[in-house]
C-alpha cells in the first residue's frame, strides 16, 4: 500500500515548481492524485490558491501541462491546484463510455450504489483536498478561488456557489450543464 501522501514528481517551472502527488482519500475511498504549481513567493509566506477543475476524460495532468498558466501564476504569486476528475483504481466502479464513470466524476457526491462508495468528488473538492493543501503547502485559505472548464466549469459553479465562505472567486469556462441534454448524460448524473 502506498504512503498516505506521496510526491510523484517535481519539475522547475517559471521560478516555481510543478509537483504531482498521490494520497489516500478517505472521502473517495481510494488513492487520488493532484497536480500543484507552487510559485516562488510560497517560499517567503502564504500565497492565494486557485483550484482548477478539468473536464470530461481529463486527469490532473491536463491543465497543468497544457494551459500555460504557470507563468502568470508565478508573476502574481498564485498557487494552482488541479485534482483528478474522478476516483480511479481497480476497485472503483466504472461504466463504458466517456460521459460517466472514471474520468467523469462531475464533482458531485453520488447517492446510489455502487457509485456512492467512491464518487464523492464534491466533498473531495470542497473539504478533503483544501484541508490537504492547507496542511502541506503555504497557502492563504481566506484567498482561495475555484474555476474549471466544461464538466469542471459545472463543478466550479456547484462547489463555489454552495461554499462562498471557502471560495472568494468562482469562474466557469464553457460549463457543461447546457450540454447535458445533448449528451444524454443527465439521466446518469448523481445528485448532491
Amino acid at each position: 500500500m502506498p504512503p498516505s501522501f506521496e510526491q510523484l514528481s517535481q519539475q522547475r517551472c517559471f521560478d516555481g515548481t510543478v509537483e504531482v502527488y498521490r494520497h489516500t482519500s478517505a472521502v473517495c475511498n481510494c488513492d487520488m492524485r493532484f497536480a500543484v504549481f507552487v510559485p516562488p513567493q510560497a517560499k517567503v509566506g502564504p500565497v492565494p490558491v486557485l483550484y482548477y477543475l478539468s473536464g470530461l476524460t481529463c486527469t490532473e495532468e491536463n491543465f497543468i501541462t497544457k494551459a500555460g498558466a504557470q507563468r502568470y501564476a508565478s508573476e502574481q504569486g498564485l498557487m494552482l491546484v488541479a485534482p483528478d476528475t474522478s476516483p480511479r483504481g481497480s476497485a472503483v466502479p466504472d461504466q463504458e463510455g466517456w460521459d460517466f464513470g472514471k474520468g467523469a466524476g462531475f464533482y458531485v457526491d453520488a447517492t446510489q450504489s455502487p457509485w456512492h462508495t467512491h464518487y464523492r468528488m464534491y466533498s473531495y473538492v470542497t473539504e478533503e483536498l483544501p484541508e490537504l493543501i492547507e496542511k502541506h503547502f503555504s497557502v492563504r485559505s481566506d484567498r482561495a478561488g475555484i474555476f474549471g472548464h466544461s464538466m469542471g466549469g459545472h463543478g466550479a459553479l456547484v462547489c463555489g456557489l454552495k461554499n462562498p465562505e471557502k471560495f472568494c472567486s468562482v469562474s466557469a469556462l464553457a460549463p457543461l450543464p447546457p450540454l447535458l441534454n445533448v449528451l444524454g448524460a443527465k439521466k446518469h448524473l448523481p445528485t448532491i
